[in-house]
């Protein structure tokens, strides 16, 4: 798993969370590696160009303060900032997004998210549930677990899941754990190494581990094996170290991201090698703001936003991938209507935002809406669940269909709220 390592954030809760991407790989349960790229080009799997982008606003973001203003509300209420006009009529957003109010006709934006857990944590972006739900089998897998779990490698060395810290696979069991291939720098194969050395190196850990292999019942070793064959084919392959690497990349694209930004850039390029879910913190700095939260915005949270997003959305224009990209952007909760005495808003689970993107969706659109003050969801609540119901619906995986069998041999459904959001399929 390789680690990308941003700024450390604190939540009000105390505990520390550094930002950082993980790249992942997933094994191939009983298969070979053989085998499913044999079955995934029968099937047409393989192939697939759907992708997502699940970006995790840490500490809960701001609703009233970014996309749903309340200019008519008192002003304890309503905030320091003012709403703009977008490109698509009776849709405004802050005047700090002048960037994404000029192409509000590419996503769309959720106005009454409900069903939070009201816990500070990337579980529920990631899995729709509470962290407690099914713990004592493992937990629930998260979205690019499953989507690897379904849908395997591109069979071409990249990784199906790009993921932050968090990312559990869930009941799946070890074989979905992210995989460790290393820091970047060790992403290639060395010169002093060749490829027929290598084989032969991870050939021989096989052989020594199968009688571990054979009288271990969790499958750890059986995931080592898939770890250590992915791990092949990515330094083989130099793909993702490719894809890391910027220096690769136009000039003036980096320079259109900004550097807060990069990592969404990165989520494009791995995306083109072939992973197919990638999630990420906000590379935009904490959103707990308990105090000082209109300067924290203007300074830099909704500016970076601002430029990072409006970058990715002519990013994935221009390499004709918009409508196989699906970016979704939310925080575990909402912040209170009413701002407190240091001029921050605190937890507010009973509704929050989410924006979405890409994915073939009829975005330009806002779905749903809040009371005067944005205390509750006045009409149209979409529940978090529903948000990746979306997301597996854009992937081609059926969420009212589709079961996963947990470890005591029961069929999971993916989530309990199978239904997409309507108006954007």
């Amino acid at each position: 798993m390789l680690t990308i390592f941003g700024r450390g954030q604190k939540y009000c809760d105390g505990i520390d969370r550094r930002s950082f991407l993980q790249i992942g790989a997933l094994g191939m349960g009983g298969l070979t590696l053989a085998d499913l790229l044999r079955a995934e080009a029968k099937a047409g799997v393989g192939s697939s160009n759907k992708a997502i982008i699940n970006i995790h606003l840490s500490g809960g973001p701001s609703h009233q303060d970014m996309f749903d203003l309340k200019p008519k509300a008192p002003a304890e209420f309503r905030g320091e900032f003012s709403p703009i006009e977008t490109n698509v009529p009776g849709v405004d957003i802050c005047e700090l997004y002048p960037r994404l109010a000029t192409m509000a006709d590419r996503y769309s934006i959720i106005r009454a998210l409900v069903g939070s857990s009201a816990g500070h944590s990337n579980f529920q972006t990631q899995t729709g549930f509470n962290q407690r739900d099914l713990a004592a089998i493992g937990g629930r897998p998260s979205v690019g677990s499953v989507v690897s779990r379904l849908q395997g490698s591109a069979g071409n060395g990249a990784p199906p899941f790009a993921s932050y810290s968090g990312g559990s696979a869930g009941y799946l069991g070890p074989t979905y754990q992210p995989f460790v291939p290393g820091r970047s720098n060790s992403m290639r194969l060395d010169r002093s190494l060749t490829v027929d050395r290598l084989s032969s190196r991870s050939g021989l850990l096989s052989s020594l581990d199968r009688i571990r292999r054979d009288i271990d019942a969790s499958g750890e070793m059986i995931a080592m094996d898939d770890f250590t064959r992915t791990a092949v084919d990515v330094v083989t392959s130099g793909r993702l170290a490719d894809a890391m690497d910027l220096k690769k990349e136009d000039p003036r694209v980096v320079a259109r991201y900004s550097k807060p930004s990069q990592n969404l850039l990165i989520a494009r390029r791995l995306i083109q090698t072939g992973v197919r879910v990638v999630t990420m913190n906000s590379p935009w700095g904490g959103w707990d703001t308990h105090r000082d939260n209109f300067k924290n915005f203007r300074n830099r949270n909704l500016p970076q936003m601002d430029t990072g997003l409006s970058a990715l959305l002519d990013d994935l224009v221009a390499h004709d991938m918009l409508d196989d990209v699906s970016v979704v952007v939310w925080g575990e909760f909402g912040r209170t209507p009413r701002v407190n005495k240091t001029a921050g808003r605190d937890h507010w689970p009973r509704v929050a935002m989410a924006w979405m993107a890409g994915g073939g969706m009829r975005n330009g659109q806002v779905i749903g809406s809040t009371t005067r003050n944005a205390e509750t969801a006045n009409s149209r609540p979409v529940h978090f669940q529903e948000v990746l119901a979306t997301l597996y619906h854009n992937m081609g995986i059926d969420p009212k269909t589709t079961q996963l069998t947990d470890p005591a041999g029961r069929p999971q459904y993916l989530l309990e709220h199978r239904e997409p959001i309507h108006e954007l399929i």
